[in-house]
């Protein structure tokens, strides 16, 4: 388990680069769609939603 977010940043990147995926691109871990929008969580956090199924993460 990564220690920081940014060591988990780092680990989500090399992932998609192995997977042949640019890295600048975000895809939805749950439908795989590129249309993600970036926002701020309630914690100040940094989180994500999928535009295309609603799914969201951080």
């Amino acid at each position: 388990m990564p220690a920081s977010k940014l060591e988990q940043v780092d680990d989500l990147l090399d992932a998609a680069e192995m997977r042949g995926h640019d890295p600048a691109v975000l895809n939805c871990p749950s439908c795989g769609s590129v249309h993600v929008a970036q926002v701020l969580g309630d914690n100040g956090g940094i989180s994500y939603v999928c535009t295309a199924c609603g799914h969201s993460w951080s």
